[in-house]
């Protein structure tokens, strides 16, 4: 199995003091967050790509609900065969703070065995949140980022057909009630549980704001007083969403992808001094056929055969030294110079991590 070559991202390469970030870009508020929403519909105006109904019989079934709303009753028993209608799920993810009126995207996915979404319009449709409340009304012409052809049994495609998108697709018919702060006080959470990161967060809310203006709760929330006026609230919360914190080195961690073999290692990587024996060992079989061509008249048989060659390869092994090292890049620049590869690259980091040269967690995914 062939695996490509190790890519790092040349800012992993940089070491240096962290730099500070502003605390909406480390830490969010608590209650404030996005909700998801869900729905069922159907797609009409397809050009015969639709689903299939005999194999998809809740497109048939919700056609006839439909058409029952709009006063239209179909006879038992009809057949319907349609092809330019299809069954979606419609998702879309309600901002906090939406009020009543305003619009949304949406995502609109096949559920049945439609070809293609494309030129179809989504029928109005409910969207639900988690407690089965309608919060958004759904519809309009979907925008599907692809193309597709087929002709006497040859087909081309290109991207996915059967998922499309309508910009501002859906109108927020209800707001989820959000009580930020009327307590006196607003949690923030840290996007990632750090102790130092949490005690700086508090340090510098108290030197802007004053002493005992926040304290840590643990190593992911902060509590924060906060004045008792609305636009007071909102002013004093924005003033600390731009206080600038200097988050806390991140803990030394390298990932590793068994699947493609790909190694991505932080900053905070470093390695004791340590020797790594490196040689690849190759074995190349390779089989021509053979053809025993009887005489003319002989009145024998063309016999074909197989003739294998198998040819061993083995690299010498070499022993390189590596040195104690507080710098990803110098970590990076001795493995590649034993001509390392991401597959050699896992059994390496591996034993270096048994034998406690490597100074980090590994982490498989």
């Amino acid at each position: 199995m062939n695996f490509p070559r190790l890519f790092l991202l040349g800012t992993l390469l940089i070491s240096g003091v962290a730099h500070a970030e502003r605390i909406k870009d480390i830490a969010t508020i608590q209650g404030v967050r996005v909700n998801q929403l869900v729905g069922y519909g159907l797609v009409v105006g397809l050009d015969g790509t639709g689903d299939q109904t005999t194999q998809t019989p809740f497109t048939t079934q919700s056609i006839v609900a439909m058409l029952a709303q709009m006063g239209i009753n179909m006879p038992p028993g009809v057949n319907m065969q349609l092809k330019n209608v299809a069954a979606v799920m419609v998702t879309s993810e309600l901002p906090p703070f939406s009020q009543a009126g305003q619009t949304v995207d949406i995502t609109v996915s096949s559920i049945g065995n439609a070809k293609s979404l494309r030129g179809g319009t989504l029928v109005m449709t409910p969207l639900k949140g988690a407690d089965n409340q309608i919060y958004a009304m759904a519809q309009g012409s979907l925008v599907v980022s692809g193309a597709g052809a087929s002709a006497n049994g040859t087909q081309v495609q290109i991207n996915h057909l059967s998922v499309g998108r309508i910009p501002a697709g859906a109108t927020v018919e209800r707001s989820v009630s959000s009580a930020l702060g009327e307590s006196g006080s607003i949690n923030l959470e840290l996007r990632q549980s750090d102790f130092t990161t949490a005690s700086r967060v508090v340090d510098a809310v108290n030197t802007r704001f004053g002493k005992d203006a926040a304290r840590a709760v643990n190593g992911r929330v902060i509590q924060v007083k906060t004045p008792v006026g609305e636009s007071e609230r909102v002013a004093f919360l924005g003033a600390i969403e731009s206080l600038d914190v200097s988050p806390a080195q991140a803990r030394a961690v390298v990932i590793i992808n068994a699947r493609t073999g790909s190694v991505v290692m932080n900053r905070s990587v470093m390695l004791d001094p340590s020797a790594v024996s490196h040689g690849n060992l190759s074995v190349v079989i390779s089989t021509e056929p053979v053809i025993s061509q009887p005489a003319p008249f002989s009145k024998g048989e063309t016999v074909v055969a197989a003739q294998s060659k198998i040819e061993i390869r083995q690299q010498p092994g070499e022993i390189m030294l590596l040195r104690n090292s507080a710098s990803l890049a110098d970590v990076v620049k001795a493995l590649n110079s034993i001509g390392a590869t991401p597959q050699d690259l896992l059994a390496i980091l591996q034993a270096l991590k048994a034998s406690g040269a490597l100074r980090a967690e590994l982490e498989v995914i």
